[in-house]
């Protein structure tokens, strides 16, 4: 079975910056990060190919979070910077089919995700 577990969430100041990590077992394919903030939508953050040579994020967080993954260590990463309040989130990894869409260029299906980690970011 497919099991992910997510790490390294936490409080910053905005402005600040965050790293999250997510340890796979198991057969995985593409791999990303959503979110879900209390009374909203879980939201896609970001994916990355099983290779790891294409990647993909919501306008949102673009230029401000790199996602990446060392394959040979089964984990996959989130690194955060320049975080602001609208970032706070119960963040997720999750495995799967890349999924085409606009505008991102892809999302991921998430057929298999960890048990969430939190990020608060207060001003």
């Amino acid at each position: 079975q497919v099991q992910l577990v997510e790490s390294g969430g936490g409080s910053v100041q905005a402005g600040g910056s965050l790293n999250l990590s997510c340890t796979y077992s198991g057969r995985t394919f593409a791999m990303g990060w959503f979110r879900q903030a209390p009374g909203k939508e879980r939201q896609f953050v970001a994916a990355i190919t099983h290779t790891g040579g294409e990647t993909f994020y919501t306008d949102s967080v673009k230029g401000r979070f790199i996602v990446s993954r060392e394959n040979a260590k089964n984990t996959l990463y989130l690194q955060m910077n320049s975080l602001t309040p609208e970032d706070t989130a119960v963040y997720f990894c999750a495995s799967g089919p890349l999924l085409r869409s606009f505008p991102e260029g892809a999302t991921l299906r998430g057929d298999y995700w960890g048990q969430g980690t939190q990020v608060t970011v207060s001003s």
